[in-house]
């Protein structure tokens, strides 16, 4: 029994040493961690290692192509097929019949080697460069990808933040209305109160209980919708550092004139567009430079002979140029598509540097307002808790019914949503100007 009991104890703490440690974040490192480790941004990561890839690729152009083979083959031929015919110098005859016959089988044996050496290609060295622009607009991209994702991560943060606040705002309603429950009971048995007293409390607690219910289920989907955003397990456990209270309110908001400054110069997604364009422009010139002429040397050595025991060395070699002087027009309809493709990416260029002064100015638009709201409903908040308080010793007091209590807690209770969602509002408006000016992932 001892030994049993001993196991059941070591078997518990193995299992226990194995779970997990909860993990804690705040606001700004949910943005951080999803822009490391979301699953859009190893996608982009990945674009890049193809990238890389191709930059090998052409750059193994330049190098020399070395190839070596080892044959061993048997073969017959006709003999008219030559052309030719070849006659006995002493009688004059032919050797052979005009009209051709067969000549073997040989049997030939062939070892060698063939090195081919580019040694101008202006041609494929823009290619290579142009590979390398290729690289660093994926690795422009990544960039991107990561700001969307912490973007992302950091409005889920804040919509998490906002139901675990409906969560405790119900369970704040929740005590409240279980202290009229008693009050209202202990009244009952009193003498002093009556019996509708204590249902309509009852009824309110069981609205109340109702209500955690539903604001629990979206506190759980909250977190878990972060989860997936900042790329952990799903069962992993989770916890938020910052209270939709306690993140700052109040934050001086920059200037519309620099905010849309330095989101023309911090934006992920413009700096990737630009080397986008910057890799289509080098690969129409690398297409162009394809015209210039190639040198190269070809050689091309090994043994050779009927078999094994004599084998003869032969060899050749020579220095090759060549000109592309006409492809039908294959080469200049390469230009135009990369020409079409660079004036595409300029239009969006364009059109993303509008909406990123549009998204400015909203943002800051929606933080004022936001802040203004925030501070509206903090006094709504505070006569609502006092309307609670004097109905409350009323009601104690035996002055009036516990309606008037029922009435000042639906009050609070919309009070505390109403602030709670002011909240959410004033941080998703921090979130989107961050995201605007390209500066999500320096969120505190």
């Amino acid at each position: 029994m001892k030994q049993r009991l001993f196991l059941l104890v070591a078997v518990i703490s193995t299992a226990g040493s194995t779970l997990p440690a909860q993990t804690a974040l705040s606001l700004g490192d949910a943005a951080r961690l999803a822009a490391k480790q979301s699953g859009g941004v190893d996608v982009a990561r990945q674009r890049v290692a193809q990238a890389e890839a191709r930059v090998t690729q052409r750059r193994g152009a330049l190098f020399p192509d070395l190839a070596a083979g080892i044959a061993q083959a048997e073969r017959n031929i006709n003999s008219a097929t030559f052309g030719f015919s070849f006659s006995n110098p002493v009688t004059g005859q032919s050797l052979l019949r005009p009209d051709g016959e067969i000549i073997g089988p040989v049997p030939t044996v062939d070892l060698r080697y063939r090195l081919q050496q580019p040694l101008l290609d202006l041609g494929n060295v823009a290619k290579w460069r142009a590979a390398q622009s290729l690289v660093l607009a994926a690795s422009a991209d990544v960039q991107a990808q990561a700001d969307l994702a912490a973007a992302t991560a950091a409005a889920v943060y804040v919509r998490a933040a906002r139901a675990e606040a409906q969560l405790t705002s119900r369970r704040a309603d929740s005590a409240l209305a279980a202290d009229l429950v008693r009050i209202a009971r202990d009244q009952l048995q009193a003498g002093t109160g009556i019996a509708l007293d204590v249902t309509r409390a009852e009824s309110q607690l069981a609205n109340v209980r109702a209500q955690i219910i539903g604001a629990r289920n979206e506190r759980d989907r909250g977190l878990l919708e972060l989860k997936r955003a900042v790329g952990l397990p799903l069962d992993a456990p989770l916890m938020l550092r910052d209270s939709l209270a306690g993140m700052p309110v109040g934050d001086v908001a920059p200037e519309a004139a620099s905010a849309l400054a330095r989101a023309t110069e911090s934006r992920a997604d413009v700096k990737a567009l630009l080397a986008q364009e910057t890799a289509q422009r080098a690969a129409s010139q690398a297409i162009r430079w394809e015209r210039t002429p190639q040198l190269g040397l070809v050689l091309d050595q090994g043994v050779i002979g009927k078999n094994w025991n004599r084998l003869l060395p032969t060899y050749s070699w020579g220095v090759q140029l060549s000109v592309g002087l006409f492809d039908g027009f294959r080469r200049e309809g390469r230009v135009q598509e990369q020409l079409a493709a660079s004036r595409e990416t300029d239009a969006k260029l364009r059109d993303l540097r509008a909406q990123s002064a549009l998204e400015v100015r909203a943002a800051l638009l929606d933080l004022s307002a936001a802040l203004e709201q925030v501070d509206a409903v903090r006094e709504r908040l505070r006569l609502a808790e006092q309307e609670v308080s004097q109905a409350q010793e009323r009601f104690r007091a035996g002055v009036a019914g516990n309606g008037d209590v029922i009435a000042a807690l639906l009050s609070l209770n919309q009070a505390r949503t109403l602030r709670n969602d002011a909240l959410a509002s004033y941080h998703g408006s921090r979130v989107a100007l961050a995201r605007a000016m390209g500066e999500v992932q320096q969120l505190p």
